[in-house]
């Protein structure tokens, strides 16, 4: 690497790690929102928290990525423009043409290491991460809270009114469940109720009840106590191979594949948007960012339906334009 593609990678790493990091951040938040809602369901710790949060990491990495390569990028050869380190650079002899071949390169690497990620990596850790929910269902104790709404024990709505902890359990007090079954729909009420867990299958225990059956009549039942047994699911998925995978969620292949070649298809926008006379556009170029990101974007779920059609036409469309854009606003110009 010679002095001037260090000098242009230093200022671009510079912007790339402030943007990255900050969209790194927002899409963490966004994940562990969802972790939290898992958190209902099941009782984790934090190591189990960090384990989950890494399952989503390759996600993570494939929106924020190319969103920060492209805006840094074309930031950090505005800023140069700016401050006309731009046109000292190209009195050295260093044209575009040699800018955008440096950078090209650059945008290669990163799509292809994207693309491993998307494709191969992601798969992986969604698998693992289904697994890893699905056992701690059969394993973790239930997470029920009193006063809250949504609450589910297998097919039961549930709710409860008060609870009492003691050492070794919790009483849980006026218990209203309600089973919305299609043909026989079915309400219980009861004064207590506890809830024991053994090799995976949970047991909830209600004393001083009744069970109110709707069918075409209404039938009350009375009961001094009543067990009601449910087993969390335990269809851990099988490791499957990527192409299964894949072959079962399309419309992802299609997100996730030109979301990994989005730098490819923008390295020379991004170029075309940074290199500007700084007198006469110094305000397109935060128009153009979000027209591409907007334009790529929005192509891309339009047509996630159809990976065969989407994945090549929204790449190409996107990247011959940048090529012809390049050429008019750039070439000809310096």
């Amino acid at each position: 690497m010679n002095k001037i593609n260090r000098y242009l990678f230093l200022h671009f790493i510079g912007s790339f790690s402030s943007l990255f990091s900050t969209l790194f951040l927002i899409m963490s938040i966004i994940f562990f929102i969802q972790i939290a809602r898992i958190t209902s369901i099941i009782s984790i710790n934090l190591y189990e928290l960090l384990k989950l949060y890494i399952f989503m990491l390759p996600r993570i990495l494939i929106f924020t990525t190319p969103i920060a390569f492209f805006s840094a990028l074309t930031i950090a050869l505005f800023r140069l423009s700016k401050e006309n380190e731009s046109i000292v650079i190209f009195t050295f002899g260093y044209s575009p043409k040699k800018i955008s071949i440096f950078f090209f390169k650059i945008a290669t690497f990163l799509s292809i290491i994207l693309l491993f990620i998307s494709i191969i990596m992601m798969p992986l850790a969604e698998n693992l991460k289904d697994n890893f929910i699905e056992y701690k269902k059969t394993q973790a104790t239930i997470n029920l809270k009193s006063s809250e709404l949504g609450q589910k024990f297998g097919e039961w709505l549930l709710y409860i009114q008060d609870q009492e902890k003691l050492k070794n359990n919790t009483i849980y007090k006026n218990l209203v469940l309600y089973s919305p079954n299609s043909e026989n729909q079915r309400l219980i009420l009861a004064k207590s109720g506890e809830f024991k867990s053994a090799n995976s299958v949970f047991e909830m225990i209600l004393n001083d009840g009744k069970i109110y059956t709707i069918s075409n009549t209404l039938h009350v039942t009375l009961f001094n106590k009543m067990t009601i047994r449910t087993k969390p699911s335990e269809n851990l998925n099988d490791p499957k191979s990527i192409l299964d995978y894949w072959r079962n969620a399309q419309k992802n292949i299609s997100i996730y594949t030109l979301v990994s070649l989005f730098p490819l298809a923008s390295v020379l926008f991004a170029i075309s948007f940074g290199i500007v006379t700084y007198r006469y556009e110094k305000g397109f170029v935060y128009v153009g960012i979000f027209a591409v990101l907007f334009g790529y974007f929005t192509s891309m779920m339009l047509l996630a339906k159809y990976p065969k059609i989407a994945i090549p036409s929204v790449f190409l469309i996107f990247f011959l334009a940048s090529i012809y854009y390049f050429k008019n606003k750039i070439l000809k110009k310096y």
